[in-house]
């Protein structure tokens, strides 16, 4: 049986801006009261699951007991079926310790570029996002959303590999996507669908 959360202050287990931003908009309709990870000066646990869901559980947990307060963390990445899965839970780590997400998607295309000229660019992005009260309840949803690689990157709208990923059905990335049109169909959208129906009060 989820749990209910009721309005209040709600910490966002984050430090990555783009991401605090989008999931803020997405929460902006139930009366939380968002609060980074990097606001409130907690530090980020080492990521030592090996699923997009153990590294959200383990990030949500550590931001409730540290805060006292509900939390909310989202582990997420891109998977290339060429590349056997990768960059996948490292997603961010490719990116390396200055986030530099240009040279991560040099790396993803050069590694395809180096498998040959007609590999498969098929892909998707998974999003786990973990909620976490302080008593260390915990509840898990997960999303995606499948697409194809595109090279060079294109546009500046998104963060992390949103400029090589166009998603299936659309013609343009998600870098070059308004915000309102990628939060309807992303992964982050997906999964927050599913937190939205287990855990927001229904006035219905």
């Amino acid at each position: 049986m989820s749990r209910t959360l009721e309005p209040g202050r709600l910490v966002i287990a984050s430090h990555n801006a783009g991401k605090v931003r989008e999931i803020a908009d997405l929460l902006a309709p139930f009366g939380m009261d968002v609060v980074s990870a990097g606001e409130l000066g907690l530090p980020e646990p080492e990521e030592t699951e090996d699923s997009f869901a153990g590294n959200a559980e383990l990030k949500a947990l550590a931001a409730a007991a540290a805060a006292g307060l509900p939390a909310l963390a989202d582990d997420s990445g891109l998977s290339v079926y060429a590349l056997g899965g990768d960059p996948g839970i490292y997603s961010a780590r490719w990116a390396g310790p200055d986030r530099n997400f240009g040279a991560a998607m040099a790396l993803v295309e050069e590694k395809l570029q180096t498998i040959g000229a007609e590999v498969s660019r098929d892909a998707h992005f998974v999003c786990a996002l973990s909620l976490a009260w302080p008593d260390r309840h915990v509840e898990t949803f997960e999303g995606r959303v499948d697409g194809t690689l595109v090279w060079p990157p294109r546009g500046d709208k998104g963060f992390g590999y949103d400029p090589i990923f166009r998603p299936a059905g659309h013609d343009i990335t998600f870098g070059e996507m308004e915000p309102a049109r990628k939060h309807a169909i992303s992964h982050r959208a997906d999964a927050f669908a599913k937190l939205i129906r287990a855990v927001f009060r229904s006035d219905d």
